[in-house]
């Protein structure tokens, strides 16, 4: 069976708050939050501690650990975020940390985990270089300069790095690959906007100024202009694509969770 979503990049997923208050307009855990009611699209950014984290136990697992995957880490959970990345690599597991990050954040995980560094690599999610797009739909997340500035610091300091562009919020993704690629040492994952406008309804954000600019998103993004980028950008070294575009260029999709291929 074909994987997508974060099992294309890990086994296993890790979550310790319900609620983020980076408060993405598509976000599709907060979808998942508001259908099945327990969050509304209004305290969706309020971040509460998952009551099953205080009983978190995390054993040696057979593949890569994704943390986080439906929240963020943020100055709000930092603390209790580092204990749980704390938990996952006591036991040699390899894990992959996903943030729009905060620069503060960013250099305490660098700082407090040097000796863990061949089993963490950090994924940092730029879906545009322009910060107007990314206020536009990532409300209350960093603007491009810090999540630069972010995955320099980890580059710098020895970390293995790579790039989410998934989704991607405007038709100008070139341009992140070529300022991000000096300081990715693994992969620049590139992937489309995925059930949009069904999660816009949902998530509460179905105005006419929003619409109109997931319209013009899902026009960049019809499969003649996938193709045209994937041709652009086939041969990259560190370029990879989520299935979403796998299924458009004709490329085998994974069947297998957690090969980050």
């Amino acid at each position: 069976m074909s994987v997508f979503g974060t099992y294309e990049w890990a086994v296993k997923n890790i979550n310790i708050v319900s609620g983020c208050s980076h408060n993405c307009k598509y976000c599709y855990s907060k979808e998942m939050a508001i259908r099945f009611k327990r969050k509304t699209p209004e305290s969706w950014k309020i971040e509460e501690e998952l009551k099953t984290d205080r009983k978190l136990k995390i054993g040696k697992v057979s593949g890569r650990v994704m943390f986080p995957s439906s929240h963020d880490i943020t100055p709000q959970n930092l603390i209790l975020s580092l204990k749980t990345i704390k938990k996952i690599l006591e036991h040699d597991n390899d894990i992959l940390i996903v943030s729009k990050p905060h620069l503060d954040c960013i250099s305490r995980l660098c700082n407090e985990f040097q000796e863990y560094k061949k089993n963490i690599l950090f994924r940092f999610s730029i879906g545009s270089s322009n910060n107007t797009v990314l206020k536009s739909w990532e409300l209350d997340a960093p603007l491009f300069e810090e999540r630069i500035e972010c995955l320099k610091l980890a580059f710098e300091q020895g970390y293995k790095t790579s790039i989410s562009c998934e989704p991607m919020l405007d038709n100008n993704i070139s341009d992140v690959i070529d300022r991000v690629t000096p300081y990715v040492t693994d992969s620049i994952w590139i992937g489309k906007m995925n059930f949009l406008l069904r999660r816009l309804k949902m998530n509460g954000y179905d105005d006419n100024e929003t619409l109109k600019k997931a319209n013009e998103l899902l026009n960049w993004q019809r499969d003649s202009e996938i193709i045209k980028l994937y041709t652009e950008h086939k041969n990259h070294p560190k370029v990879k694509w989520k299935e979403s575009i796998k299924k458009v260029v004709d490329i085998e999709v994974s069947q297998q969770k957690g090969l980050d291929i």
